[in-house]
Parts: C-alpha cells; sequence; structure tokens
C-alpha cells in the first residue's frame, strides 16, 4: 500500500515555504487581496477606469499595472493551493483554500473581460499614439500583439452578444467532460487467466503496455464499444464542438475556423497544412515501421492493440531516484555550466521534486510554479526508464519556466503553448542519446531504441492523424455537410488506414476510436505536440553540430517568454516551423532509428 504523506521524508517532498510559511500565512494574503470589496466587485479600483482608457495613457498604464498586480499575486496564492491540494487530494483543509482561490480567480476574469476588448474598440490614432507613449513602454508588446486582432473585434454591442453566449458555446465541451469522466463506466474486463480486473480510463493505458494480449484486447475493445453504443450522441457532441468553431470565426470574420485558432497567436495556417502535407507524403515510412512490428511480434494479424506493447518485453532495468537525477545531470551538459547549475540546485538543493507516490496524492506527474517561485514538479516515481524520462521531462519545463522568468516581466514571462513542449522534449533527446551512449548490452540499445521510435510515432504521426482529422471536419461542417456518426467513422477509418497502412488491421472498433478524444475539443490544439517535438529535435541536432553558437540561441529561447511571437521565439533558438526541414528531419530520424533497431534486433531477441 502507498504510505501516508507522513511516512515520506521531508527531503523527498517538494519545498512550498519560500510560497508561503503555512497556510495562516496564506489565509492572511488572501484576506489582504479582496480587503476592499464592494458590493458589486472584488478589486474596485480595477473596475474604476471602465470606460475612461481613451481619456490618456495614464489611465490605461494604472489599469494594466493594477490589474498585473492583482494577478500575480492570485497566481502566487493559486499555486501554493493547488500543490498542497495534489498531496493529497481527500485533505479537506487544503482542497478548501484549492477552492476558494479557484473560484477568486474566476471572478477576476470575470470582472476584467471588458479590459481587452474596450482597449480594442479604442481608434486606431489613440491606439497608435498609445503604441508610441513611453509611458506603456513595459506593454507595448501586449498592445501591439492585442491591436492584431482588431480587424476581428466586433463593436461592443456585438462583443456583449458573444460575451453573453459564451456559456451556450461551451455546452458541448461540458457535455463530453461529463459524460466521459463521470457517467462512463467500462466495467470489468478478463486477461489471458481469466480473471477479472477493472477498467478505467487511467489503467486503459497501461493495459496496452500489457504482455498479455487477451488484456490488451479485451482492454481496447471494452473501451470502444463502450463509446460504440452513444456514437449518435458523441458524436452530435463533436458535431457541435465543430458548430461553434465555425460560428466564432463567422462572426469574427476569419476566413475559416482553423485561421480563428492560428491568427490570434500569429501562426500562419501553411504551419498547419506544412506539418499534415509533409507527414502524410513520408506515411511509406510509418508503415514500414508497422510491417517491422508485424514480422518481429510474429503475428498472422497485427491490431491497433498491439501498437503499444514492447517489442523487447524481458528487459527490465530499475533506476534509483539518485541514478536518474545523475542521468539527467550527465545529459544535460551539452546546455553548459550555467543549464547545469540551475538544474542541479533544483532537483538537489532547492527541493523542486515532489518524488515519491503516497497515499491519496495526484496521479501522474507536471511542471508547475509561478513568478515569484521556483518552479516545482510532481512525480510518482517508480524507477523505470519511463519515470527518468518523464523527470528530464518535467525538468525541460521548470528550467524553461526558470529562465523566463528570470529574464522576463511577469506580463511576458509565461510562454506560449506551441512552444511550450520543446525544452521538455529536447531533454528527452539528449537523455536518451546519453543513455545509448552508456547502453552495454543488445539488450538495452534495442529497448531504449524501440521506446524511442514508439515516443516519435505517438507523438509525430498519430497526433498529425489527429490533426488531419480535425481539419477535415472542419473543412467540411463549412461547406455545409453533415457530420453525422457514419460519416466521422468512414473519416477516421480512412485515416487509420492512410497513416498505418495495409500491414495493421482495421477493427469495426476502432472506426469510433475519434469519439475517446478530449482534445477534439480544444480545437486545433493537438497538432503542436507534433511541431514541439519535430522543433525539439531539429535543436537537438543543431546544438551537437554548433555546440556554443547553437547553445546560446537556445538558452536565449528559453529566456523569451511571450516576448515575441510563437514562430518566431522558435527562430531565436535557430528553427523555422513556417518550413517543412524540422519535420522531414524528425522523420527522417524515425527511419534511421527502425533501421538501427532492425540491425540490432538479431543480438538482443
Amino acid at each position: 500500500m502507498a504510505k501516508e504523506r507522513s511516512e515520506i521524508q521531508p527531503g523527498d517532498q517538494w519545498d512550498v515555504t519560500p510560497l508561503y510559511p503555512n497556510l495562516e500565512a496564506w489565509k492572511k494574503e488572501f484576506t489582504e487581496l479582496t480587503k476592499n470589496k464592494s458590493k458589486t466587485t472584488h478589486w474596485p479600483h480595477i473596475g474604476d477606469y471602465q470606460g475612461k482608457i481613451r481619456e490618456g495613457s495614464e489611465s490605461l498604464e494604472a489599469l494594466l499595472n493594477n490589474t498585473l498586480d492583482v494577478e500575480r499575486r492570485l497566481y502566487k496564492l493559486y499555486t501554493y493551493a493547488h500543490l498542497r491540494h495534489d498531496e493529497d487530494v481527500a485533505n479537506e483543509t487544503y482542497k478548501h483554500a484549492y477552492d476558494q482561490i479557484s473560484l477568486l480567480y474566476h471572478d477576476f476574469q470575470n470582472e476584467t473581460s471588458w479590459v481587452q476588448p474596450e482597449i480594442l474598440q479604442l481608434s486606431e490614432k489613440t491606439l497608435e499614439s498609445y503604441l508610441k507613449d513611453p509611458k506603456l513602454s513595459a506593454h507595448h508588446i501586449y498592445l501591439k500583439k492585442l491591436s492584431a486582432l482588431k480587424p476581428h473585434t466586433l463593436t461592443a454591442d456585438k462583443e456583449h452578444l458573444l460575451s453573453l453566449a459564451g456559456k451556450a458555446l461551451q455546452a458541448s465541451q461540458k457535455a463530453f467532460g461529463v459524460f466521459n469522466n463521470a457517467d462512463l463506466k467500462f466495467g470489468k474486463i478478463k486477461n489471458e487467466k481469466g480473471e477479472e480486473v477493472d477498467l478505467t480510463h487511467g489503467s486503459y493505458g497501461l493495459y496496452l503496455q500489457s504482455k498479455d494480449r487477451t488484456l490488451r484486447k479485451n482492454a481496447v475493445l471494452g473501451l470502444l464499444q463502450k463509446f460504440q453504443e452513444f456514437e449518435n450522441t458523441v458524436s452530435e457532441m463533436l458535431n457541435g464542438q465543430v458548430q461553434r468553431d465555425i460560428f466564432e470565426a463567422k462572426a469574427r470574420n476569419y476566413p475559416s475556423a482553423l485561421h480563428a485558432a492560428l491568427t490570434p497567436h500569429q501562426i500562419d495556417v501553411e504551419v498547419y497544412h506544412n506539418l499534415v502535407s509533409t507527414v502524410r507524403k513520408n506515411l511509406p515510412v510509418l508503415h514500414r515501421y508497422v510491417s517491422l512490428r508485424k514480422k518481429l511480434l510474429g503475428y498472422d494479424k497485427l491490431h491497433f492493440y498491439d501498437l503499444y506493447v514492447s517489442l523487447i518485453p524481458k528487459f527490465e532495468k530499475h533506476y534509483s531516484y539518485p541514478e536518474g537525477v545523475e542521468l539527467i545531470l550527465d545529459a544535460v551538459k551539452p546546455l553548459g555550466e550555467e543549464y547545469h547549475q540551475v538544474l542541479e540546485k533544483g532537483l538537489r538543493e532547492e527541493r523542486w521534486v515532489d518524488r515519491y507516490e503516497n497515499a491519496r496524492k495526484r496521479s501522474g506527474a507536471y511542471s508547475s510554479g509561478c513568478y515569484d517561485s521556483v518552479p516545482y514538479i510532481l512525480l510518482n516515481y517508480q524507477g523505470t526508464l519511463r519515470d527518468v524520462m518523464t523527470l528530464a521531462h518535467e525538468a525541460g519545463h521548470s528550467v524553461h519556466s526558470h529562465y523566463s522568468n528570470k529574464n522576463q516581466p511577469f506580463q511576458y514571462s509565461n510562454y506560449p503553448i506551441f512552444v511550450a513542449e520543446v525544452a521538455s522534449t529536447f531533454n528527452e533527446e539528449l537523455l536518451f542519446r546519453h543513455l545509448m551512449e552508456k547502453a552495454v548490452t543488445p539488450e538495452e540499445r534495442c529497448y531504449l531504441l524501440n521506446q524511442k521510435i514508439d515516443d516519435i510515432r505517438a507523438t509525430l504521426f498519430r497526433q498529425v492523424q489527429f490533426a488531419e482529422f480535425e481539419l477535415m471536419i472542419h473543412t467540411m461542417g463549412e461547406k455545409g455537410i453533415p457530420l453525422t456518426a457514419a460519416t466521422l467513422k468512414e473519416i477516421y477509418r480512412k485515416l487509420n488506414e492512410d497513416y498505418y497502412g495495409p500491414d495493421l488491421t482495421i477493427d469495426p472498433e476502432i472506426e469510433v476510436e475519434f469519439l475517446r478524444i478530449p482534445h477534439f475539443y480544444s480545437s486545433f490544439y493537438v497538432y503542436q505536440y507534433a511541431t514541439g517535438i519535430s522543433a525539439a529535435n531539429a535543436l537537438v541536432e543543431k546544438l551537437m553540430k554548433e555546440g556554443g553558437k547553437a547553445r546560446k540561441n537556445y538558452l536565449k529561447f528559453l529566456s523569451s517568454g511571450s516576448s515575441k511571437y510563437p514562430v518566431e521565439l522558435l527562430e531565436i533558438a535557430g528553427v523555422n516551423m513556417r518550413e517543412s526541414g524540422p519535420i522531414q528531419m524528425l522523420i527522417d530520424r524515425f527511419e534511421e532509428l527502425v533501421k538501427e533497431f532492425e540491425k540490432e534486433f538479431s543480438a538482443c531477441s
């Protein structure tokens, strides 16, 4: 059984006392932040500026400074409460604190929702003068980014109408969330011994990696058949999401839903189209790997539930937490002494990491923190290779946050989602290369290669398959083609056939797999996993070839926060995601790894 929190050594827990020494100090700050609350608002000193920002730059400067001050304090309060809550999700004291700050943050977002629309209602002449005003120099980047949205900003009454429609337009997303997380029950399935085990969203991923083929099959069929029972209902939920995206794009005068999703972040839609077309052109590379997997597993037919099991099932290696840290610190040495020291201090001295599982601790892993804290990493470390990779991944996020917070003001410290996965997968790639250099047996080399190949397959090819599906159904919706369950199933089946090739048997249940993907309710999001891993691979290659210059540019990228648009941030590091080069480079690497694995397999089988 998992240990109680009190049984975990303090040195193995993260240290959140630099945020607040105790809950009493947190409560004091919470009260202080809302001490001027009126009957209608928590922060009247912000609301007082509504309708006044056209009067002069002093009013806008005061409004933005006051808003940022409150948000920064809220962010710190939220960070402490959510970290404490995740240590033991059943702890009522911290659950209450987490609920309190979550509600207050929601109130802040509501009470400041007028700010951006009011700025965008300023005349071109006024906005242009503000962009040149030295008093607003700290906010020029924000105002410049905001001004780019002006062509898609409506009159005040229309903006108000869209705001009123906001909750109704979230109905499909919320309905799916409740259905998927609360209403669906998958029951029990049997393993090869005939024993019954529970099937849940959490256990599904573990079962897919099991050596027990009967369990893998029953997991996939059991989960997808349950969705199949509701295929018409869930298809309507997805159709509702697509129609929402189309409505909002048309309302704001965007050419398409894709433009509406990417343009506000200054990401050209060609980045998306380029990603899809480059991967589709190279699908024979994935087909060859699927064929090899079928051959090495020795199956007459390869099914979807055979895509995740290790091809080297007998290899096992355990890494203690200190050993994992040592491997990661050795792996990141090409990034220079400063990066190494920052990470070493965080992992060994400043207690960034909550290392081990305890009873009722949140599952999974993440990197968190705020502008006024060190980064924090939640783990449930068990000593597998995957755990070491996860630590390297989250450490990449954390050091990215460290550099951004250190070098940017609060308002530009949070890096955009488009680049968020670059630093994390960059570290994974460095660790993989380091482990391959240290591997002493054919079995270990084969195991590492197998893991890396499947990571690229899942992060590049599978996410682009999802991205293409999203693009297709939005395009059909924009043309007025009904998105029925039958139509969606046909599209998804054809995509699976195209992506995986003739050696994968497409069971009827796979046609409905799209029904279980939550990311489809955050439209045009998943492509960023593929662009992130492509950029990271290209940047590691530059680092290995160029050394100091590439290192300097990469650290400058990590330090840039959101001070530029996402594609421009990656250009600082030395990669252009408007071109197909980084994507093609990763596909070529995938092909090389498959060839290397096939060559080595005979020695380790």
